[in-house]
């Protein structure tokens, strides 16, 4: 059996899959045609007495069709045809199309020759086959060039975490075009259950990508199945790698399926989202990551959640529901003809998990139209996600195992959501896709440094009130500064006591023990405000901080009537960043040696020393690593790498430095690379 020749070069180009050009096997989309040659050895083609037959196959699903003439071919079906126009008969090309709705997967397919109705010769020959943004018949067709470019192209990516009011944003290599993802992410789809369990029919799913979004969704957790990652979020990571410390999903896909698809450990939400972000790219759907601050997990469905706080101001865990101070979950790009058609778009997906989606841990695709019109009798899991971002929080003090003080914001869920902007690595605020209300933060970008004009809450009693603002943004190595300012409502003069307390705090639970606190009592006269100023100092929160953030709260009690208020605020400490730095950075050219450099100042109060990392898709093969010696306070240290440019186009080049107390300094920079 002869093999024909694929032309990868030409439908590589054709089909926007030069990125894949590592690949063994000819990548191409659904709904345009590729083109293959037929090396005729023995004899030249002959129009007029020869014909051909292609059979195309996925798994055990064949279909065969005649190569026409025709240059007409339908995207609704299974086509061949050859150009009579310049054919060469010793090496005549046949132009293969699959439907815009055919399979995701690995083809295989045999040409026949025949002359006379007699077999002259076989060739074969294998194909990838993804989904095809590019092509208007497509389910996942994206309407504008610069949205393909960035949503299935892009291989950079920034993460937002941190709070709504200081946003930090974390550059991640989503890796789609480097060495063995292509093969990874194909095989995520053949090792989900759906598939072990009926291969003819998960074959047959795999032209929709609502169905291909909810396996992926499930199989980046491994909670049901050998999925990619396992979560933790106990703080203790022995046996694993630190959900911060990843810079990209490459590591993680080939680690996985070099392991024998044995979960990855560790991943958090932000983690889990971005690989399902590769994935989805990969098979060419569409795909962003979207974080969602201050995202409410309402375990019982009833759209509130409770927080409870000790008379001394600490927070005090006694409820299933929380409040992640930032979520990161994905969207995707589809039509959704199963909805009727008028839920088309984005479309949420969370692989995070949380809840059950029909008996397994995954999330979606629930449309972002119907989040926002609460649309609870639509698939999929339209109440969770739209609890994420509307519900309630009750705040209730707590005094001898009783209820003294309770507070309502109906405003604190979901105050900000945002994704990264098209081609420019900033904030892009998305809140009003999935809520009416108008965001308070819809000009804040990822830079910002302006802190709440309102506390997180300042609700209580007519007769007093507390209101708690930070003086800036905390920034490492700084003192925090913060004002709690005690208003007395009546005409009669009162006593307080002043409670305010300090919790280290994870973005996704309660926080753990008090490392800062202070106590006083206040007097105030009638319609009296005091303003009282704390600082904490940098040797107070240094070695418990971290990546972490803070949970600050302060509580008044009338010493007359025992009545409290509660005012909370949570924060992160902007940490310092890396200085990355190109050498002759408008001239970088492919496969020519570069250099970069990084550096670090140590911001901190003490000696620091880490493990610095830089990588780049596209850039660097693999991490380069380098130990940092010990920085003394106001010291830096500098890192020279070289590099050589595999692929041409915008790339990031990003450096991440372990420090000795676990937390994570990072930093990129945004080059382009050009041919020769």
């Amino acid at each position: 059996m002869q093999q024909v020749d694929l032309e990868i070069g030409e439908n590589l180009e054709r089909h926007h899959t030069v990125g894949f050009s590592h690949s063994k096997a000819l990548v191409v989309r659904r709904g345009a045609p590729f083109r293959i040659s037929l090396p005729m050895k023995d004899r030249p083609f002959d129009t007029r007495t020869d014909t051909l037959r292609i059979k195309v196959m996925l798994g055990r699903l064949n279909v065969t069709m005649p190569v026409t003439f025709s240059k007409n071919s339908p995207t609704s079906c299974w086509g061949a045809f050859m150009d009579p126009e310049g054919l060469d008969a010793t090496n005549p090309s046949v132009f293969v199309c699959a439907p815009a709705s055919a399979s995701v997967g690995r083809y295989t397919f045999k040409l026949l020759a025949f002359a006379h109705d007699k077999l002259k010769f076989r060739a074969m020959g294998k194909f990838i086959l993804l989904c095809n943004p590019w092509c208007r018949a497509d389910s996942v067709y994206i309407p504008f060039e610069d949205q393909r470019e960035e949503y299935i192209q892009n291989d950079s990516c920034f993460l937002f975490m941190g709070t709504a009011t200081n946003v930090v944003s974390r550059p991640w290599s989503m890796d789609q075009f480097e060495p063995d993802v292509l093969e990874a992410c194909l095989n995520l789809l053949s090792v989900s259950p759906q598939h072990q369990r009926n291969k003819r029919m998960d074959y047959l799913y795999r032209n929709n990508p609502v169905y291909i979004s909810r396996v992926v969704s499930a199989m980046i957790n491994c909670e049901d199945d050998r999925g990619v990652l396992k979560g933790n979020w106990s703080g203790d990571f022995s046996g694993g790698v630190h959900a911060s410390s990843w810079t990209g999903s490459g590591d993680i896909l080939r680690s996985w399926a070099q392991s024998g698809y044995r979960p990855v450990k560790y991943g958090q939400c932000w983690v889990y989202a971005a690989v399902m972000c590769t994935v989805m790219r990969v098979l060419g759907i569409p795909c962003r990551v979207v974080t969602n601050f201050n995202s409410a997990h309402d375990t019982n469905g009833n759209l509130v959640i409770e927080e409870f706080y000790s008379e001394t101001g600490k927070k005090l865990k006694s409820t299933k529901d929380s409040i992640w101070n930032f979520h990161v979950w994905v969207e995707c790009w589809m039509t959704r003809r199963d909805l009727g058609g008028d839920m088309d778009g984005w479309q949420a997906l969370d692989p995070t998990p949380q809840e059950r989606s029909r008996g397994v841990f995954c999330c979606g695709p629930a449309p972002v139209k119907a989040v926002k019109e609460r649309r609870i009798d639509l698939f999929y899991d339209i109440p969770f996600v739209y609890a994420e971002v509307n519900a309630d929080v009750h705040t209730c003090v707590v005094s001898q195992g009783r209820v003294v003080s309770r507070s309502v914001d109906r405003e604190r869920v979901g105050p900000l959501i945002c994704t990264k902007a098209i081609g420019c690595p900033r904030l892009h605020n998305v809140t009003g896709d999935y809520k009416n209300v108008k965001s308070p933060f819809s000009t804040l970008s990822s830079n910002s440094s302006s802190c709440s004009s309102r506390s997180t809450l300042r609700r209580g009693t007519s007769k007093m009130a507390a209101i708690l603002t930070l003086d800036k943004t905390p920034v490492a190595g700084g003192v925090i500064r913060f004002t709690l300012k005690v208003v007395n409502r009546q005409p009669v003069a009162k006593m307080m006591k002043v409670h305010v307390n300090a919790q280290i705090k994870e973005y996704n639970s309660s926080p753990a023990d008090t490392f800062w606190e202070n106590h006083n009592v206040v007097r105030l006269g009638p319609l009296d405000v005091k303003v009282l100023k704390h600082q904490i100092l940098p040797g107070q929160y240094e070695d418990v901080v971290g990546d972490d953030l803070v949970n600050l709260a302060a509580v008044l009690e009338d010493t007359a009537t025992h009545e409290r208020v509660l005012a909370v605020e949570e924060f992160n400490v902007a940490t310092p960043e890396l200085v990355v730095q190109i050498e002759d950075e408008d001239n970088l050219a492919l496969k020519r040696e570069h250099s970069a450099s990084v550096t670090f100042t140590n911001p901190f109060s003490h000696p620091v020393s880490g493990v610095l990392s830089v990588s780049g898709a596209g850039l660097l093969q693999g991490h380069a690593n380098f130990r940092m010696f010990p920085l003394r306070p106001g010291g830096s240290g500098t890192q020279n790498i070289a590099f050589v440019p595999s692929m041409t186009g915008t790339k990031m080049l990003q450096a991440s430095l372990t420090l000795s107390n676990k937390s994570n300094v990072r930093g990129f920079k945004m080059v382009t690379v050009r041919q020769l």
